[in-house]
């Protein structure tokens, strides 16, 4: 199935709260001949557009290719939490790569948020971007791995940033029975997502990449140089960054065998004006739960609930997708039933068994990072720097990451589907228990 095209209508985005607020690019042209560069970028979301920035500004010669529009994928679709560490916590990470190797990866998280911050900065992108996310508890019997949690970060980690809610607490600030207790984060943050992403690629813009649009990458073929065939061309190149991420398809089947694409669905209800929006999330900070389908939730600048969360069995999106992620609102909110529902959209992410960020040399010129599990939008920026660095030869903080254990999901790719309908109802069942 072509996750390119079976939801979406080719070059436009989605019909989502983003897109109707997003300042928007002019089109760029599809590549059609043939090209040569110092690198070649395939994907542009978060990864390409952050790996083709900081190659340019670093000198090289570089072009982006994008099957769709720049920001397509999930990278203008998604929650927008800026999150801190890895989607792994620490004590896991600790349990699979040993506690050295745990703190480098808690680093680098804590370093993904300042690359965000910095590209705000520096290239004064207007992405509304906030502080703070709460981290909340359905069940009493699991909230002492939150408290646990907390204190380990304060104490191994260092990391003041965090403080434990009880229940009153996260009921005061959120307008909800639903959750027992939680965490909240001042270290991490949100921000709109698709504004962001275009924002990076107005700063590769004036630092000189040259991005194609509608232009459908077909085949990489390997050697020195890379020669990367699309529809209507070619690009030969000495090196290729691929962030593809739940776009891949079969593109690299070595990779898709790692990295499993999955839906997620985002509900934007009518403006609530800022009194009842704020007796929902007091302190305008992002919220996330304890659901293995996580729910997910913050405010938009203009006083909405933008809502994520609801299954997915397959990977065409349901033609109920509203009721997918209103549902689940109604559970958490149900002073939110008779509120309209403006916007209703879907997204297709990338995740892998592990939960950790896939980071892979396909061979000596062609890199590659995807599968951020929902933790994406700071990782995949600082995993487009990672490339860039080891393109440029220095490959250390690449290879922190790509030596994380990873492994291949079973039945490979033709399993996917069905694998992902039994998972869901399994995980489905397991969080209503």
């Amino acid at each position: 199935m072509d996750l390119l095209s079976v939801n979406d209508s080719a070059g436009e985005y989605p019909a989502s709260y983003y897109a109707a607020t997003a300042q928007v690019l002019e089109r760029f042209d599809p590549l059609k001949g043939a090209e040569t560069c110092d690198v070649c970028v395939i994907g542009g979301g978060y990864t390409g557009l952050s790996a083709a920035l900081h190659l340019a500004q670093a000198g090289y010669d570089v072009i982006l290719l994008e099957a769709q529009r720049v920001g397509f994928g999930a990278s203008g679709r998604n929650g927008g939490q800026v999150g801190s560490g890895q989607r792994v916590e620490q004590g896991g990470l600790e349990k699979m790569v040993g506690k050295a190797h745990a703190r480098q990866l808690w680093e680098m998280g804590e370093e993904s948020k300042v690359t965000v911050q910095e590209l705000i900065a520096k290239h004064h992108i207007d992405c509304a971007y906030k502080p703070g996310v709460m981290h909340t508890e359905l069940r009493p019997k699991d909230l002492h791995h939150t408290t646990d949690y907390v204190d380990k970060l304060q104490r191994e980690y260092g990391y003041d940033k965090i403080e434990f809610f009880d229940a009153e607490a996260v009921q005061a600030a959120l307008g909800t029975k639903a959750y027992c207790g939680g965490s909240m984060d001042w270290g991490a943050g949100h921000l709109h997502p698709l504004n962001f992403v275009l924002g990076i690629a107005r700063a590769c813009q004036k630092a000189g990449v040259r991005i194609f649009e509608q232009t459908r990458v077909e085949d990489i073929a390997r050697g020195d140089p890379a020669k990367v065939r699309t529809s209507e061309g070619a690009v030969t190149a000495r090196f290729v960054a691929l962030g593809a991420n739940g776009y891949l398809g079969n593109l690299e089947p070595e990779l898709a065998r790692r990295v499993m694409p999955i839906n997620n669905f985002i509900v934007a209800t009518e403006p609530l004006g800022e009194t009842f929006a704020r007796s929902l999330i007091r302190d305008d900070v992002a919220v996330a739960d304890s659901k293995f389908v996580v729910n997910y939730f913050r405010l938009s600048e203009n006083h909405r609930l933008l809502f994520g969360g609801g299954e997915s069995y397959g990977y065409r999106f349901p033609d109920n997708l509203a009721e997918k992620a209103r549902r689940p609102m109604l559970e958490i909110y149900p002073q939110l039933k008779d509120t309209k529902i403006d916007f209703a959209w879907g997204g297709t992410l990338a995740i892998t068994m592990n939960r950790m960020p896939d980071f892979a040399r396909l061979s000596n010129n062609i890199f590659s990072a995807s599968g951020y599990s929902g933790h994406g939008v700071a990782m995949a920026v600082l995993a487009g720097k990672l490339m860039a660095e080891a393109i440029g030869g220095t490959a250390e903080r690449f290879d922190i990451m790509a030596k994380v254990p990873g492994a291949k999901f079973p039945g490979g790719t033709l399993m996917r589907l069905p694998l992902l309908a039994l998972a869901m109802s399994w995980f489905s069942l397991r969080d209503r228990l």
